[in-house]
């Protein structure tokens, strides 16, 4: 029949102008997502910054005090932790898996290549640290650059960052007894070097 086909009241056709009309550039790829990225990108820069600080401490102990290298594990950390950082909000502590990912990516580094190492005149202070004596630093820094890399970091996560022997045996991807064995051994190395100062960086 003549015009039926172009009835401006066919059914459904004005309901899906209007809805169109109404979406506006709300349809439109990507358009809705971009706030939530910037809300993501903004809450890791703040754990960033907020984490740098101990990272790089904990470096500079993995590195027996070499700066630029530590500098350098810093960075690919957070760079990782920012690509995974979409799926971070599921990990319970993120602070500690950030850590994590330093020991593995300074393990991983040891393994591509053997670096010449160079002891720091001061150590980044800990927060909790009320002072202390910068020889004394300077000595621990020379004593963990005697010990093998994984000794090293099971010192540094079990008396640095306070973890359990079952927390340091996964990161390391070892077992308990592997821990516990690295740690009687580390400790014996850095009480003939340090001597009685030991207490005061390995007092579990």
């Amino acid at each position: 029949m003549p015009g039926s086909s172009e009835s401006p009241d066919e059914p459904g056709r004005s309901e899906r102008s209007d809805r169109s009309e109404r979406s506006g550039r709300s349809e439109r790829p990507g358009w809705a997502g971009r706030p939530a990225r910037s809300s993501r990108a903004e809450e890791f820069m703040e754990f960033a910054a907020g984490r740098a600080g101990q990272l790089f401490r904990s470096a500079c102990l993995l590195t027996s005090g070499d700066t630029h290298l530590a500098e350098d594990l810093v960075q690919e950390t957070l760079g990782r932790m920012y690509v995974l950082w979409g799926r971070v909000s599921r990990i319970d502590n993120p602070a500690g898996y950030a850590q994590t990912v330093l020991v593995r990516t300074f393990l991983t580094h040891r393994r591509r290549r053997s670096a010449t190492e160079r002891p720091l005149g001061e150590l980044p202070d800990r927060a909790s640290a009320g002072g202390g004596d910068p020889a004394l630093r300077v000595a621990l820094l020379d004593a963990l650059g005697q010990l093998p890399p994984k000794d090293r970091a099971v010192i540094v996560l079990r008396y640095w960052e306070d973890r359990s022997i079952e927390e340091t045996a996964d990161v390391m991807n070892v077992s308990s007894a592997a821990v516990r064995t690295r740690s009687v051994r580390a400790l014996a190395k850095l009480r003939e070097c340090l001597g009685g100062s030991l207490a005061e960086y390995a007092g579990h």
